[in-house]
């Protein structure tokens, strides 16, 4: 059975996403970029990037698909070298149409989009001279708007508040998420956490949710982490929501739920991601952030995303190359799409591209 016909019948059970609607995965170790229908979950064509294609956004405005290129191979911590790349893509014709080069800054990775403002963000590891921090483009020219410092290193994510005034961005090499003004490009505080990962912001802006500590598979390190709910007004946390294993990526949808992909270490795995098992995806309540379910997904969940109407989940699995389709209101997986060709693991980028007529 081709991957294909397998996922025709799989999305016969239920969990069909709207018809005319794409979802984007970045294989990362197999430098390309699929792209599935989500309503028959057919592979509709691959389009081949350069090396080590990270995050990927949608901008719908532009009608554009942006995909960070990181290293040349590897990942974090174990790789050959920073990329400084990121590739604007038509997601409809699925062809590359420019590549922006960040130089000085390299390491490019997280992305997010000012829609109102037409402005987009890209985090970066490290400058030439410099620590992390957060390059801003205009979406219409791609032209370098300025730059912000989030002064540390290891800058991986960015998340704006609703209103883009503000911007989170996690470090996984400093105790503290930076938080930055968008329009003036100042660094305005601190938020204290241990080393992070992913992070998200509410629906209605009033909360943060950090992966944290930092994602590490050692023998030594512990193996739950958790996500922190912190209050944006003031900056504290008001609640942890422990997990069982690693939290790397944070989601939150359209209705507020919050996602949070958990890693599990099998029990005679040892120490290396190599040694995982089947993932879990956490999902919590709108508002009152109490566990509503767990759902098994693939091996460790790296990204997700969710259904422009917050009824679907899909989660990238890096290590069994595969992303995996979940209902949200039954809360049990309803499908599974194949990123890359077989044996080449490494599907991490997600974006959802609706179709031109909703669009």
């Amino acid at each position: 059975m081709t991957p294909e016909s397998a996922g025709r019948r799989t999305a016969e059970r239920g969990g069909r996403g709207r018809a005319g609607d794409v979802l984007a995965v970045g294989g990362q170790s197999g430098a390309s970029i699929g792209f599935f229908d989500v309503a028959t979950y057919e592979r509709l064509g691959v389009l081949d990037v350069p090396s080590e294609p990270h995050e990927l956004l949608f901008d719908p405005r532009q009608r554009l698909l942006y995909c960070t290129i990181t290293y040349h191979s590897g990942h974090y911590h174990q790789n050959t070298g920073r990329h400084h790349q990121v590739c604007v893509i038509d997601p409809d014709g699925r062809e590359l149409v420019e590549i922006i080069d960040t130089s000085p800054e390299h390491a490019p990775h997280g992305l997010a989009l000012d829609r109102e403002r037409g402005l987009l963000y890209v985090t970066v590891e490290a400058g030439d001279t410099s620590t992390g921090g957060v390059v801003v483009y205009d979406t219409a020219t791609r032209k370098r708007v300025r730059r912000i410092d989030t002064r540390a290193s290891g800058t991986h994510w960015f998340a704006l508040a609703p209103d883009g005034r503000r911007g989170y961005a996690v470090n996984k090499e400093a105790p503290f998420v930076s938080v930055v003004d968008t329009e003036t490009g100042a660094f305005l505080d601190r938020i204290e956490v241990p080393s992070s990962e992913g992070l998200a912001v509410s629906p209605d802006g009033r909360y943060l949710y950090v992966a944290a500590p930092l994602a590490d598979f050692t023998a030594e390190s512990p193996r739950g982490t958790g996500v922190r709910v912190i209050d944006t007004a003031t900056g504290q946390l008001v609640r942890n929501l422990p997990t069982e294993g690693v939290v790397t990526p944070v989601h939150t949808t359209a209705g507020g739920l919050v996602l949070a992909g958990e890693a599990r270490v099998a029990e005679d795995g040892g120490s290396s991601p190599d040694g995982q098992t089947d993932g879990v995806l956490n999902v919590y309540a709108a508002g009152t952030h109490e566990p509503a379910g767990r759902v098994e997904v693939g091996v460790f969940p790296l990204t997700i995303t969710s259904s422009p109407d917050g009824a679907l989940a899909y989660v990238a699995n890096a290590l069994s190359n595969s992303v995996t389709v979940v209902d949200l209101e039954s809360l049990r997986p309803v499908g599974t799409l194949e990123a890359t060709g077989p044996g080449r693991p490494g599907a991490h980028g997600l974006a959802y591209v609706p179709g031109r007529a909703v669009a």
